[in-house]
């Protein structure tokens, strides 16, 4: 079993702050107003040749302004119960406040290793005026400064002291990583929920609820895949402050990271302008994708769900090839089924086409319709090779790679994907002058 390690501590000390430093990369939102961190957000890492979970939490004692301070302490609650160690942090300039006395009155009973952290010390002076935490009876506090890295090796080490023996298990690489994505209060943390059969992330009917994106790790049928819980994405406009912006940059990210993405559609709702922006989103990255349909049990009565496949089809033209799930994720109906769709994506996705097929299915494009031309500028395809997988990657060889209208390109990419055995699939097509030169995708 990989050990888990549990970042603990009243609001604003520096947690995700040390998160971050630990993994060396940005994983949890950053931010001095209290309360950003509210799910657990988990990474695995590997320090000094040993793996292990961590998990920030949000800030105990925390005032929600959405009031998910009950939530919040749930899902602190279980990173505390789960943990083989417990780095509890404090804020080294402020000294000792009340809260670290309640956390640590909370973390002392524990029969697991808990190592003090005094933060923000980034003085010499600072470093060595931390005698006054050792009233939280918790031990020698290390001092560290998590912003600018003091302290993190000599923190490393007592936390490598402090693992339980064993083997150094390591996670299977995950077979795919899923973005679930969407529109805010669409349903994407009720459907990890449902998915996971238990409560990992925060559900609230309050819009905004989720902001960091949360990697979560599951395994189905012995298949191990990492679902992405993502913020819900707002019109830009609509982004007020550093933390919705840092939300919004996170979800972008999660598709571009992500092997298939989960679309999340409030079916009670329709299509609107920001789900034909996440479309998008999805497209441009030629990300394989599933659409989920939720709260399915809302639709008025008679639509049936080849009415509301032709509904999307018309609203997301770039998506039509994309298959959906009608699901109702807050009672768990054809949750499971979308990681059989997901799978199957994944495997068209991986498929290499060999390079006679290839330019046989270049050869029926090139004797079918001919494109409109003008000023006599006709495109002419000569071959192609498919260069990459997750998604399929072909490099077509032209005479004028800017000779392709956009909407001959998607001709062309309709019939390879018809041609090709690629039916639910994106492809990514780059155009390439055949003397050599570029023209682009």
């Amino acid at each position: 079993m990989i050990p888990q390690v549990a970042i603990v501590g009243r609001p604003n000390v520096g947690k995700s702050t040390l998160l971050n430093r630990l993994a060396r990369r940005r994983i949890s939102i950053v931010d001095d107003q209290p309360g950003v961190t509210r799910d657990r957000i988990a990474v695995e890492l590997d320090l000094d040749g040993r793996t292990m979970e961590i998990i920030d939490t949000g800030g105990i004692g925390i005032v929600d302004e959405q009031d998910l301070g009950a939530d919040i302490h749930d899902q602190i609650e279980t990173a505390i119960a789960t943990s083989q160690v417990i780095l509890m942090i404090v804020d080294g300039q402020q000294g000792v406040h009340p809260l670290d006395q309640k956390v640590a009155e909370r973390l002392r009973p524990l029969d697991v290793p808990v190592i003090l952290i005094a933060n923000k010390c980034e003085s010499e002076s600072a470093r060595n005026d931390t005698a006054e935490f050792y009233t939280l009876g918790l031990g020698d506090p290390v001092a560290v400064s998590a912003a600018h890295g003091q302290g993190v090796n000599e923190l490393i080490e007592s936390l490598l002291d402090a693992l339980p023996e064993g083997d150094n298990e390591r996670f299977s690489d995950p077979a795919l990583k899923i973005a679930i994505v969407g529109r805010r209060n669409a349903g994407k943390s009720t459907f990890i929920n449902a998915l996971l059969e238990e409560k990992r992330v925060i559900v609230s009917e309050i819009p905004g609820t989720t902001r960091d994106a949360v990697d979560v790790r599951f395994e189905k049928d012995g298949v191990p895949f990492v679902a992405i819980d993502t913020a819900g994405l707002l019109r830009r406009a609509k982004i007020r402050g550093d933390v919705e912006f840092y939300a919004q940059t996170r979800s972008i990210e999660a598709i571009r990271r992500a092997n298939v993405v989960l679309f999340v559609i409030d079916a009670a709702h329709g299509v609107s302008q920001l789900d034909k922006r996440i479309a998008h989103e999805v497209c441009i990255r030629h990300r394989p994708c599933v659409i989920a349909v939720n709260k399915w049990d809302l639709v008025r009565e008679g639509t049936t769900t080849g009415d509301y496949e032709s509904y999307l089809s018309e609203q997301l033209p770039g998506l039509s090839f994309a298959p959906c799930a009608f699901i109702t994720a807050k009672d768990g109906k054809n949750v499971a089924s979308c990681t059989s769709l997901v799978q199957s994506l994944a495997k068209q996705a991986k498929r290499r086409v060999g390079t006679g097929k290839l330019n046989q299915a270049i050869q029926k494009i090139r004797t079918g319709p001919r494109p409109r031309t003008k000023h006599g500028k006709e495109p002419k395809l000569y071959f192609g090779t498919q260069v990459g997988v997750l998604p399929p990657t072909i490099v077509l060889f032209v005479n004028k790679p800017g000779w392709f209208s956009p909407q001959y390109r998607r001709f062309i990419e309709n019939r390879f994907r018809e041609l090709l055995d690629y039916p639910e699939v994106p492809l990514k097509i780059l155009y390439r002058n055949r003397a050599g030169g570029s023209g682009g995708k």
